[in-house]
């Protein structure tokens, strides 16, 4: 028997070889060879010297990256916010046992299937002063309705907002929903005969008992605004001129446009700073809860 589990094991092993290359080499590999080549001199190729934190000096001297980060928490905190208030609203709506909650589920959760570009594309379509909303009110006789966002320099990333919150708040709603659908039938009914209002039962009992659910929501939500860059290059391209400019984008273009690996690779590092900065203090708080609870 003890052979046998001995064997098992080995294998287990054997099977995870595949996943834990690709974490060494895939993930952290590439992590470490973008944090060298940011502390060179690097232009269309990599070079071997080293240049200190000069790249990091340029990054944050140049315009375009400080309105993309000046744009990227703008969108963030919007976006999340939204993106939570709706999913929630929408998991609650569900939740009372409503006809159709198959299809309801499956229609507020398609958005969050389909890609970002065709998202961005559809967005734009919708959006556009010439063929979109204004357009229709304009056809219904609205003649001074105006609703040109997209083309707009100080409302073009609030449009990023709107199309990326339709997209994502399904999948809020599922994760919210399955937290709901924990919740204990013996506390609605406690809350009933106490004749306490059902909106405060949510916000002061349901809300805090959906903990895990809403920081994983949140890690997730948080991870899509910093690399949001297909619906922006579909929606707007980053403009009018760089109004919607986002960090994602200013990468990929020194990166591929401008041939400055090394500030693109500076650029990469912060980014992941900010990403590791946000979920290791979540992680470690999530885990020391299980740690209690056992």
């Amino acid at each position: 028997m003890a052979k046998k589990r001995q064997s098992v094991s080995f294998a287990a092993y054997i099977a995870m070889i595949p996943m834990a290359l690709t974490v060494l080499l895939a993930y952290l590999g590439t992590m470490l060879w973008t944090a060298r080549v940011s502390v060179s001199s690097s232009r269309t190729f990599p070079a071997s010297d080293f240049v200190g934190a000069s790249q990091y000096i340029r990054l944050f001297n140049n315009e375009r990256w400080l309105l993309s980060l000046q744009n990227v928490v703008v969108y963030g905190v919007l976006f999340i916010t939204a993106c939570l208030v709706i999913g929630f609203l929408l998991a609650v709506f569900i939740d009372q046992k409503v006809m159709a909650e198959g299809a309801l589920r499956t229609i507020f959760l398609y958005p969050y299937a389909m890609s970002f570009v065709a998202t961005g594309l559809i967005w734009q379509w919708i959006l556009n002063p010439e063929l979109g909303i204004q357009e229709v009110l304009h056809k219904l006789g609205f003649a001074d309705a105006k609703f040109d966002w997209i083309v707009d320099q100080d409302m073009a990333i609030y449009t990023i907002v709107i199309a990326t919150v339709w997209q994502a708040s399904g999948l809020v709603m599922a994760l919210m929903l399955s937290g709901l659908r924990g919740v204990d039938e013996e506390l609605w009914k406690a809350a009933r005969i106490d004749g306490i209002p059902r909106w405060r039962v949510y916000v002061s009992i349901v809300l805090p008992m959906l903990g895990a659910s809403v920081s994983t929501a949140f890690v997730l939500l948080f991870v899509m605004v910093v690399k949001v860059f297909d619906s922006v290059v579909a929606m707007t391209q980053g403009g009018p001129g760089t109004a919607s400019e986002v960090p994602a984008k200013f990468i990929m273009d020194y990166l591929f446009g401008r041939a400055n690996i090394g500030l693109a690779s500076a650029a990469s590092i912060v980014l992941l700073s900010t990403v590791l900065a946000i979920v290791a203090p979540l992680y470690f708080v999530r885990n020391r809860r299980v740690a209690k609870g056992a």
